[in-house]
């Protein structure tokens, strides 16, 4: 499989305070990303950067006209989900069904490997991974892009990490000892390039794999792989719970916008177990 390399990053912080602005420069060797972060001096209740300098994207972390225009230079295609419209075709891909919804969840890193493989590793750039019982209500645009992207899960954004629901179990393949972890991410939004993002679903399959062979479940399926995963490979990019909320979640403070969130439904229409 022949998936196109990454240009070695090179990361520049520039702080300029001026009429209350604080500015953040990411710049990388020949130009391949380029990403302007403008953070307001009054939103000072987010992280807008990770401990390892990758950027947080909030509302008011970054101007989207400055970072739609620097990304129209670039020669990028992104596997992307669109609503059908004139001209468009539609590729239904058959999967294989299970008695636990669990088994269902857990497929989709296998699922993901596959795809890159056979059929994206020529045609795109980037691909997303989304959970289907969702929408859209704003913007989700390039300034998602990044070589490895998470998601912080809206239930524990703002929890401490004594409350992450991390697998706790050491006989898993992805257990996080109590005084280990970073931020808890969700399983319903990951992506990043076609090598990351192949590199993510083939361990995370191989893992599930193995506690399947052991006998033994992770406490939320490929969600506690994908945490495990992002632990030992930090992600370059991290996006805010602005872009995987929940509708039936109440507002938080940190929240100005909803970007993507999960639609309530009645589980057991949609489920085949509890």
């Amino acid at each position: 499989m022949e998936i196109k390399k990454n240009r070695e990053t090179h990361v520049l912080n520039v702080y300029q305070l001026h009429e209350q602005i604080k500015t953040s420069v990411v710049l990388s060797a020949n130009s391949f990303l380029l990403q302007v972060v403008v953070q307001p001096a009054s939103q000072t209740n987010v992280a807008s950067v990770t401990p390892w300098l990758a950027p947080i994207s909030w509302e008011g972390t970054f101007d989207p006209i400055l970072i739609d225009s620097i990304y129209k230079q670039q020669n990028l295609t992104i596997a992307t989900t669109v609503f059908m419209g004139e001209n468009r075709s539609l590729t239904v891909r058959k999967v294989q069904s299970f008695k636990r919804w669990q088994d269902i969840s857990m497929s989709r890193m296998e699922q993901l490997e596959k795809l890159i493989e056979n059929e994206l590793a020529s045609e795109a750039d980037y691909i997303f991974c989304l959970d289907i019982d969702t929408k859209f209500y704003g913007r989700w645009g390039v300034e998602s892009l990044g070589r490895l992207v998470g998601v912080i899960h809206p239930w524990l954004f703002d929890a401490p990490r004594n409350r992450f629901t991390y697998e706790r179990r050491p006989k898993s393949q992805a257990y996080i000892p109590a005084d280990e972890g970073d931020y808890y991410y969700a399983g319903a939004a990951f992506g990043g390039s076609l090598e990351d993002v192949h590199h993510l679903t083939k361990t995370c399959r191989e893992k599930l794999h193995i506690d399947a062979a052991n006998s033994i479940e992770a406490v939320w399926q490929e969600e506690s792989h994908l945490n495990k995963y992002f632990l030992l490979n930090k992600p370059s990019k991290l996006l805010s719970p602005e872009y995987m909320w929940r509708d039936i979640n109440e507002s938080a403070a940190q929240i100005k916008v909803i970007r993507f969130s999960n639609v309530p439904k009645n589980y057991a229409e949609v489920r085949p177990n509890p």
